[in-house]
């Protein structure tokens, strides 16, 4: 189950434009000292959670209404 929440959150985040997806990555970054870089890396390793789980509000939020958006909610 884990290994396909790991592809979805990597597919969401190829669906979405740079500007969302550098949104998102830099505020779970932010919530977990980490960069932006390692952000990416932690939600599309194969034990990932669902990419909501690593978020805070308001972004979380924000990030929802864009998978419903696309499709992937």
């Amino acid at each position: 189950m884990k290994k396909k929440m790991a592809k979805r959150n990597a597919l969401f985040l190829s669906v979405i434009d740079d500007k969302e997806k550098t949104l998102i990555l830099e505020a779970i970054a932010t919530h977990y000292g980490i960069t932006p870089q390692e952000a990416y890396a932690e939600v599309t390793d194969p034990e990932a959670e669902h990419l909501l789980d690593y978020m805070v509000e308001p972004q979380r939020s924000a990030a929802s209404v864009l998978m419903q958006r696309h499709g992937m909610a």
